[in-house]
């Protein structure tokens, strides 16, 4: 295969992002649209943020379609793969960047089993349930497709505490997942997992000197991940750049630093 100029590889796509309301979501829908790529702008409720993303990706001369839902909610999902695949008879690019928040806001208060339900019904059931649809398809399109999941880091060795316990049960099972879906849809559709480390999303940002510490620490890079490299890395992931590389878990955490 001829290498690929990742600038223009997506030019025609048409690909989804879920979560793309959310900070590493956002970075990587303009990634993709920079790449070429026509992107449907998923969200569960924050309809001002979206449309503001929409039109980003608008004035960069792509188009956009915000589609707002409740990943969790099984009827929802369904609803938002329809609503994607009618939008241009198609999608070659599916990235499942939804994930529960339930280390800001009010959910600081729930319990740990609260915490996990609510990581549970939206990481992973929601990223199983969509994979599968859009997978199907995909499969059975002439275009194929690539879908993206995402991980966790972490969840390789393990971290001590409530958030490491959840984390890693609920991504641990994307991981699994990913490497499973893609042998049940080769060869036409690629399926791979990304995990981050240390990134400066919005709990980052108000994280206490000690875990500011333990993510320069902790990376052989020495400074928190940025949404950017997750999504330089999603690029290269869903390009034709990488037609060969499937059914892998992919670390994107500067390097982990084991102590």
């Amino acid at each position: 295969m001829p290498l690929v100029a990742i600038s223009s590889c997506l030019t025609g796509q048409v690909a989804v992002v879920t979560g793309a309301t959310g900070g590493i979501g956002r970075a990587m829908a303009l990634a993709l649209a920079q790449a070429g790529a026509h992107i449907v702008v998923h969200g569960s409720s924050r309809a001002a943020e979206a449309e503001q993303l929409a039109g980003q990706i608008r004035a960069a001369g792509r188009q956009a379609l915000v589609a707002l839902g409740d990943v969790s909610d099984r009827v929802a999902r369904g609803r938002l793969v329809e609503q994607a695949w009618n939008w241009q008879s198609g999608v070659q690019v599916w990235i499942n960047c939804a994930g529960a928040d339930v280390l800001t806001g009010a959910a600081t208060a729930w319990s740990f089993e609260q915490k996990l339900a609510r990581l549970w019904r939206v990481d992973v059931e929601g990223t199983i349930d969509l994979s599968r649809a859009i997978g199907q398809r995909m499969a059975a399109n002439e275009r194929g497709g690539a879908i993206l999941n995402i991980g966790w880091d972490q969840a390789n060795h393990g971290m001590g505490g409530d958030s490491g316990e959840m984390f890693a049960a609920t991504k641990g099972a994307i991981m699994a997942f990913s490497r499973s879906l893609a042998q049940s849809l080769a060869p036409r559709v690629r399926v791979n997992c990304l995990c981050p480390g240390w990134i400066r999303t919005a709990w980052g940002e108000q994280a206490s000197d000690y875990w500011q510490e333990r993510a320069t620490r902790q990376a052989l890079r020495g400074r928190w991940g940025t949404p950017a490299d997750v999504a330089n890395a999603a690029l290269f992931l869903v390009s034709p750049a990488a037609d060969f590389l499937t059914g892998q878990v992919i670390d994107v955490n500067g390097g982990f630093r084991h102590e």
